[in-house]
């Protein structure tokens, strides 16, 4: 069987292609690329096409989904769209307007996957990755539990079937796996292969919650996605550090 056409279930009953097609791209490549290519992956078989705010890109992978709908390639349902909640948007009155700016971009009604893309608060604003004088990283003070709460009162209006995260360790998920009050619990825990954080013990967690610990990788030409100056990885060990040191 064509591994682009196998499905997982989610702890939600909701279904996953095991294989998507990731659609971040170097600095140097146009945006506009993103259309052709996404429209190409969905026509040689690919349902699961992974996507982030991040990315600045989204408008574009929308247009190639609407295309691909039009001609009769697909239909909405059976394309399984990701999209991703940055950093700078984790503050909870900030998660249903940059879900919804997602959706506008894409003119689609949902996301079938809505994860928070890195554990990392910083400071809301227009720039991806605000910076002081000193040009390090300024953070924002959020609570990721009741991050998690928007994003599961996102759920509840339809905008998004699925809730999960990203780049989370085991210390992080846990936290939100033990949330009182908890309505919903994360679908996956989403990370780059070459992660310190992506799987290892984190794998028997995720098994005994039901949650699928997503692997992912860039295209072989792109070894490392980055976003300014800052690749994912160096915003993961931001993460871990203002983890144990309080920042």
């Amino acid at each position: 069987m064509d591994p682009k056409g196998q499905r997982v279930k989610l702890n939600d009953g909701h279904f996953i292609p095991v294989l998507g097609f990731g659609t971040a791209e170097a600095k140097e490549v146009p945006k506009s690329e993103a259309l052709e290519v996404t429209k190409f992956a969905i026509e040689v078989g690919f349902r699961h096409i992974d996507c982030a705010h991040v990315y600045q890109n989204e408008e574009h992978i929308g247009q190639a989904i609407r295309s691909k709908i039009a001609d009769g390639t697909v239909k909405r349902e059976d394309i399984f769209y990701t999209s991703k909640l940055w950093c700078t948007f984790l503050r909870p009155e900030l998660v249903r307007p940059a879900l919804e700016k997602s959706l506008k971009n894409l003119h689609l009604d949902y996301v079938d996957l809505y994860i928070i893309h890195f554990p990392l608060a910083m400071k809301p604003g227009e720039e991806l990755l605000p910076k002081d004088e000193n040009g390090k990283l300024i953070g924002d003070s959020v609570d990721l539990c009741h991050t998690w709460e928007a994003l599961e009162k996102c759920k509840d209006a339809g905008l998004a079937k699925s809730i999960g995260v990203s780049n989370f360790n085991h210390k992080q998920l846990e936290k939100i796996l033990n949330k009182p009050g908890l309505k919903y619990k994360p679908v996956c825990n989403q990370g780059e292969l070459e992660s310190p954080c992506s799987l290892g013990g984190l794998s028997s967690l995720c098994h005994c919650q039901k949650a699928q610990a997503n692997p992912s990788s860039g295209c072989p030409s792109l070894p490392d996605t980055t976003w300014g100056c800052c690749s994912g990885q160096e915003l993961q060990q931001e993460a871990d550090q203002r983890e144990h040191t309080g920042v």
